[in-house]
């Protein structure tokens, strides 16, 4: 009965609907209904209560469930399959598990809080409670392994677009896998994958965006290099609470489009649209691979992704994003 009451409320956005009213709608007395609204509360959901009116459910509401994003996917595969967690230690981790127990593709782990999320290269992944995307999705593809690096450019786009679809906000691009808004993170992509041989048994794509932290959400050591949706909006004197589960769907949906691309070997579009929205191309960059380090400008990326740049000493190196880290010399880009 609690998601008959919730989507009864979702339904009546604009007025108070009475105790009295709902028991009798549902056959259950008003003392059910009132536990049955205290406990859409302890879940997060916004509920104006008036002895004399009823209860209202708030628009500013942003609680992140299976209910809640299923409600707003489109996609045809996607997130059919959801899984989520109030906490959880990384949802990458978790998909790879149960990706190998077979689970079907397009399966979506989400969680409110991640213990030990992970980004690129290993790093800690900072996951604030009920603040943020934290999500994975195992993926199926049948690619060449050359092909992988598609798919971090193909969610690149995908996040870009949906950011300023949802929220109208500009974001760029760093080379391999950042979503950036005036030079600080927003978002970080990590594609993780299981081989044998030369065949790709599943990938798992982790998305993290930080969406409605404030800067005291934020490390002393991240302050500087990390943003949030949330605080950019702010910035611009924009006051407004961004629905994760909008995000999330609005992202697959994007993401999926992309993905059949990938799946057919047609990059251009994916290309097109990652130089379109770089921050990286143009750029002075610095290139650290194991012990060494390289200078040089970011010229272009390849026809599967590898990122080109002219060397300080005239050669021309091709990157590929799981070998190195690349830093921009002027700021975070």
């Amino acid at each position: 009965m609690k998601r008959e009451v919730l989507l009864y409320l979702k339904n009546n956005p604009h007025e108070y609907v009475s105790g009295e009213q709902l028991s009798t709608l549902f056959g259950v007395s008003r003392t059910a209904i009132w536990k049955v609204i205290n406990e859409l509360k302890r879940e997060g959901y916004i509920i104006e209560s008036s002895s004399k009116k009823g209860y209202r459910l708030s628009p500013d509401s942003d609680v992140l469930n299976s209910f809640e994003i299923s409600e707003e996917l489109k996609t045809k595969v996607l997130g059919r399959n959801i899984i989520y967690f109030d906490q959880i230690d990384s949802t990458n981790n978790y998909a790879k598990r149960i990706a190998l127990e077979g689970c079907e593709e397009g399966t979506l782990i989400v969680a409110d809080c991640q213990t030990s999320g992970r980004g690129r290269l290993g790093r800690d992944w900072n996951s604030a409670n009920k603040k943020g995307i934290w999500m994975s999705l195992v993926l199926r593809p049948d690619i060449p392994f050359e092909e992988v690096q598609m798919l971090t450019l193909a969610a690149s786009v995908a996040v870009v677009q949906a950011l300023y679809e949802v929220a109208e906000i500009k974001a760029g691009i760093k080379w391999p896998n950042d979503i950036i808004i005036n030079g600080k993170k927003v978002c970080g992509i990590l594609v993780e994958m299981n081989m044998e041989i030369e065949s790709i048994n599943f990938l798992v794509l982790g998305i993290g965006v930080n969406v409605n932290q404030q800067k005291e959400d934020f490390s002393e050591e991240l302050s500087d290099k990390a943003t949030s949706l949330k605080m950019h909006l702010e910035e611009l004197g924009i006051q407004k609470i961004l629905k994760r589960t909008q995000l999330i769907a609005a992202i697959l949906l994007k993401f999926e489009a992309i993905y059949d691309k990938v799946k057919c070997g047609d990059f251009g579009y994916i290309i097109s649209e990652w130089k379109k929205h770089s921050v990286t191309l143009g750029r002075e960059v610095s290139i650290i691979y194991k012990d060494r380090q390289y200078r040089g400008i970011a010229q272009d990326i390849t026809k599967d992704g590898k990122l080109i740049v002219k060397c300080e000493d005239g050669t021309v190196k091709e990157v590929f994003s799981g070998e190195v880290s690349v830093r921009g010399l002027l700021g975070y880009c």
